[in-house]
């Protein structure tokens, strides 16, 4: 059954972490602390992963549902979500250390 909004806002913390599922493997997972994560779990190579898109305030529901989207195209494309968010991850920083201060403090 589909989250909506309303749960999403209403969740609140208990005693133990529990979740609340989305269709098509995302999920809110509900820390006792009061966080709020989405999740979504997903299978490669036979083995269960699962793959962080953010907090709950931060990223709404259909954010979320955007990012799980993307992660399942992802993964139809015979790749691994994670790996690729970790790839991507690299790059940025790799891009941002080509700045011409970098490069000149790097000459001298």
């Amino acid at each position: 059954m589909a989250l909506a909004d309303f749960a999403v806002r209403k969740a609140r913390p208990k005693v133990k972490a529990y979740k609340l599922g989305d269709p098509l493997g995302l999920f809110l997972l509900v820390q006792p602390s009061g966080g709020r994560l989405w999740r979504m779990k997903y299978r490669v190579d036979g083995r269960e992963k699962k793959l962080g898109f953010g907090t709950y305030p931060e990223i709404g529901l259909a954010e979320a549902r955007r990012r799980r989207d993307a992660a399942r195209e992802t993964l139809a494309q015979g790749k691994d979500p994670s790996r690729e968010k970790q790839r991507e991850k690299v790059r940025k920083k790799l891009g941002a250390e080509n700045t011409f201060a970098s490069i000149a403090a790097e000459f001298c």
